[in-house]
């Protein structure tokens, strides 16, 4: 039975689903006002391996991915650009696709920018100011906090020290892991100058960050998602605004799962453009590391735990994967072109596989588990039949792992 970390909640639950019905994920994708790093590839790669997992055991899986192309950072980078914000984003929508392809990532199923749900957000947002739980603030539209009684439950947040006096925060985000104690903004109200912006039945303006994943969320689904993902930065205003946004205007819970992923650092520290530490996927490749091995690195480690990128961590990891695709390179002379008889090896392999990603999809421990049975094998005693079964079993994970063949 899988089990996985429900960030609501903060406990393993097992993940009980009828195999006749769809499995939906719903992650949140990438801010296009710049190009995605290996550190924004770490999330998407560690939904990739959810999706595929749940593939491998059986389940049909349909996922939805969303792309922020209208939002403050755009504008300001477009600004600094001198560029217009549509061709800034297209630039980086593309070249985010096609690394999304160079690092073997399965296409989401659904994968729509926000600047095509602008009306599907004015509709929410009229909801919400019908039921009074939104309300305008000069030409903005402000999310009221205390209307939503559950309201920082995904985080924990402690509302006994909210402050009483009203407080709006204007911004789309903000820096830092830390909490705006005060109301969120919905609508950015037209203002003399604005170049970005939509006529709608709510007024002249553009949606606001927070308005937007509910916005695609509702043309994905009108059920409750089996899994919602994204960084752990997104447990930190994103999500529970999306939840308190959603469950305003649905009486049903958004998600039964939600997953977080945690950051990659470079050398123990947070990547930053100060400190000249952003690495993209060319950056490792110039550095003589194939995509197999990158993407090997970057689903290695826990999920849910940090995890650190140095030279030494970076060739210790492609040494292992090398050494292992060797003892399979050898398995598949001996199968040679056998017809497959899976025996006690072969389903030995894809039970360890399944019992350490059924815990918490623990990649680690998994290729851990399968790299230690390969090495155990002497080849030589293996007839081809056992081989060929063997490299079926392998070939299977790697539908998952995607690093192997």
């Amino acid at each position: 039975m899988l089990k996985l970390f429900n960030s609501y909640g903060k406990r393993l639950e097992e993940f009980h689903f009828a195999r006749r019905d769809t499995v939906t994920v719903f992650t949140c994708g990438p801010s296009v006002y710049q190009r995605a790093h290996i550190g924004n590839f770490r999330t998407f790669l560690f939904e990739d391996v959810l999706v595929r997992y749940l593939k491998y055991c059986g389940y049909k899986v349909r996922r939805g991915m969303t792309i922020t192309d209208i939002e403050d950072k755009a504008i300001e980078e477009a600004a600094r650009l001198r560029t217009s914000v549509k061709d800034l984003t297209e630039k980086n929508i593309e070249q985010f696709v096609g690394e999304m392809d160079i690092l073997r990532m399965k296409a989401p199923d659904y994968m729509p920018r926000a600047s095509q749900y602008v009306e599907e957000a004015v509709g929410i947002i009229s909801e919400l100011l019908d039921r009074e739980i939104a309300y305008r603030h000069r030409d903005n539209v402000y999310f009221d906090v205390l209307k939503f009684p559950r309201f920082g439950e995904l985080y924990g947040l402690d509302m006994t020290k909210w402050p009483t006096k009203k407080k709006r925060f204007h911004k789309d985000t903000y820096p830092g892991m830390r909490w705006n104690r005060g109301d969120f903004i919905l609508w950015h109200g037209h203002k003399d100058g604005d170049k970005n912006y939509w006529e709608t039945r709510i007024g002249k303006g553009r949606p606001a960050w927070n308005i937007q994943d509910p916005a695609m969320l509702t043309d994905f689904t009108r059920s409750t998602l089996s899994f919602y993902c994204g960084g752990t930065d997104n447990l930190v205003r994103h999500h529970d605004y999306t939840l308190a946004i959603m469950e305003s205007i649905r009486h049903y819970p958004v998600a039964g799962f939600w997953l977080h992923c945690q950051h990659l650092l470079i050398d123990r520290r947070k990547m930053s453009k100060s400190l000249g530490n952003i690495f993209y996927t060319d950056t490792l490749m110039k550095k003589g590391f194939g995509i197999d091995e990158i993407r090997f690195l970057l689903i290695y480690g826990h999920y849910r735990k940090k995890l650190n990128y140095s030279e030494a961590a970076m060739r210790s990891t492609a040494q292992m994967l090398r050494m292992f695709k060797t003892a399979v390179a050898e398995m598949k002379k001996r199968a040679s072109n056998s017809a497959v008889r899976k025996g006690k090896i072969s389903r030995k392999i894809e039970r360890l596989f399944r019992e350490k990603m059924d815990d918490d999809l623990n990649v680690r421990d998994a290729f851990d588990a399968v790299d230690s049975e390969v090495r155990k094998i002497d080849v030589s005693k293996l007839n081809a039949g056992e081989a060929a079964g063997i490299i079926k079993s392998l070939r299977d994970i790697d539908q998952v792992l995607q690093v192997i063949f």
